[in-house]
């Protein structure tokens, strides 16, 4: 009878390794009265392969999570004639939009750029003159070239005002000297001259006349009549803005 090799022996490691797993043994432990209970330790013949099955079956399901397909990818449609009677006609002049008109040629400029049977061809000395376009030169002429002036404003720094002791007199222009007269004096702008003054103090603006002569005292250009003066609130000797209007 020939004998088994090593591991295909009856008292061989594999067999012996067959045998513990087929044979539970038992093991004695404590239990909570302080005895000692027998219990079955059973080990079962392979562990691992559980193991990897559950291992590979989550490693399958967390990659079908986190790695989605992409969205709305289909195959190939089949191919398929299209029905015509899906379509209809459509007009272009009931199209909303915006209105697309060719302009047409300008006969002044000879510009139609065809020939016909019956074209004559001239040499540039012997073409007409060109016609049907207005002189525009006649009809709106070029303005005349000159300057604009813009009034600015001029600083004094020594405006006075007067008014008592004058009252019930005629000014040099012919006014009435009154307490509600508003006006300027100058010695040298006609009577009647309009201008504008400006008390930088306050921003207060009045537009006035010059309405007599004066003043005669070295240094100044202006004297305001009273009520001018109250307009402004510049009752006192001091700067004013001035500009013609």
């Amino acid at each position: 009878m020939a004998s088994a090799g090593p591991s295909g022996s009856a008292g061989g490691p594999a067999a012996r390794q067959a045998i513990r797993l087929s044979h539970p043994r038992k093991v004695c432990r404590p239990s909570r009265n302080g005895r000692q209970r027998e219990a079955t330790d059973t080990v079962p013949r392979d562990v691992r392969r559980p193991r990897v099955v559950a291992s590979t079956a989550l490693i399958a399901v967390l990659a079908a999570a986190a790695v989605p397909g992409s969205v709305g990818s289909q195959g190939p449609s089949p191919e398929r004639e299209i029905d015509a009677t899906l379509f209809r006609a459509v007009d272009a002049a009931s199209t909303d939009g915006t209105a697309v008109m060719t302009p047409s040629f300008d006969p002044a400029r000879r510009s139609y750029g065809a020939l016909s049977e019956t074209t004559v061809l001239l040499d540039p000395d012997e073409r007409p003159a060109p016609g049907g376009r207005p002189d525009a030169a006649r009809i709106q002429p070029d303005a005349p070239i000159g300057s604009v002036a813009i009034p600015q404003w001029h600083w004094d720094p020594n405006v006075s005002f007067y008014g008592p002791g004058f009252y019930g007199k005629r000014t040099a222009c012919g006014y009435a000297m009154t307490t509600s007269l508003v006006g300027v004096a100058h010695r040298t702008l006609p009577c009647g001259t309009r201008v504008t003054f400006r008390n930088p103090a306050n921003g207060r603006t009045v537009t006035t006349i010059v309405v007599d002569r004066g003043p005669y005292v070295s240094g100044r250009n202006w004297d305001l009549t009273g009520a001018l003066c109250l307009k402004l609130d510049h009752c006192y000797t001091g700067p004013l803005a001035w500009k013609f209007p």
